[in-house]
């Protein structure tokens, strides 16, 4: 496991640890939960290839899964 030091100003980490407060969870807890979130997302700029693919080939798609 690896340590990661940030830096952040004091009204962020108030609003850190009132997020977390409201959530009854550890400010630590919060931040690794959304950088969990954040690392499993697809990358943008993928997600919209990915996209216009699916779009583009879904007709052919369709027909291969009619004729297996």
């Amino acid at each position: 496991m690896s340590i990661l030091k940030i830096t952040v100003s004091e009204e962020r980490a108030a609003k850190l640890e009132e997020k977390a407060r409201r959530l009854k969870v550890t400010p630590e807890a919060l931040l690794e939960a959304s950088l969990e979130e954040l690392l499993e997302q697809p990358d943008e700029n993928f997600q919209q290839v990915m996209d216009r693919v699916l779009t583009k080939n879904a007709e052919l798609y369709r027909r291969l899964a009619e004729h297996p």
